[in-house]
């Protein structure tokens, strides 16, 4: 009997390390833009994508629900959510007041080799946007982000600003192509640079808001203005 309590317990933990395995591949390509939205979700997809068997699978799915990440469209069909105007300033407004705080304080800690770091990821994301891989951008877009805001040393807060990037991550796709050809991104991210380099916080801080005003600029020309 003690052997097979210990058995159901381990099949139970390994189910569990499975469902959270799936569920942070899911979370961090919404966060990096992979998924559009409208993006339709099944249990059978995402089990057939990942190889894994349903029960992980619908485990972070429903995960993913209660993040307000994916809504139902039927009932077995999740969508990512199209993010209304409101929806989409409450988020932003968010957004400048978090992540302008973890700038500022992740600004404090840098090094010479962050910014190297930073130089490095802007040339993947200036040939990834030359070349209309916009997808891509994005997928390097929250490394540039956090590479910064890791720095600041407040898991509490980085934990908040990863759940808006949740939401907001597939939204960033339709940023695209105008943002590649006006390269307003491009140019707040070589300010961050440039202001790591002089060891200036503050114009760091107003640099990454910067970027998050400009996109939301964009992005509400063509939000809905009620939920679909």
């Amino acid at each position: 009997m003690a052997g097979s309590a210990r058995d159901e317990g381990d099949v139970a933990a390994q189910g569990q390390r499975m469902g959270n395995a799936v569920y942070d591949v899911l979370r961090e390509r919404m966060i990096r833009g992979r998924y559009a939205p409208g993006y339709k979700f099944t249990v059978r997809g995402v089990a057939a994508e990942l190889d894994v068997s349903t029960t992980p699978a619908r485990d972070a799915l429903n995960r993913l629900i209660t993040e307000s990440a994916l809504v139902f469209s039927g009932p077995k069909t999740l969508v990512v959510p199209t993010i209304n105007r409101s929806q989409l300033k409450d988020i932003t407004v968010t957004r400048i007041a978090l992540e302008g705080t973890a700038a500022e304080y992740g600004a404090r800690n840098a090094t010479a080799e962050t910014i190297q770091r930073l130089q490095e990821i802007q040339i993947v994301i200036n040939t990834a946007l030359q070349e209309g891989r916009y997808q891509d951008a994005l997928w390097h877009n929250k490394e540039f982000h956090f590479e910064v805001y890791n720095l600041c040393g407040m898991s509490g807060l980085l934990e908040i600003i990863e759940s808006l990037w949740v939401r907001i991550g597939p939204t960033l796709l339709n940023l695209y192509p105008e943002f590649a050809e006006t390269r307003s991104g491009v140019h707040n991210h070589l300010v961050v640079i440039e202001a790591l380099t002089e060891q200036d916080p503050i114009s760091v801080k107003a640099a990454f808001e910067n970027d998050i005003r400009d996109g939301y600029r964009k992005l509400r020309r063509e939000a809905p203005n009620k939920q679909a």
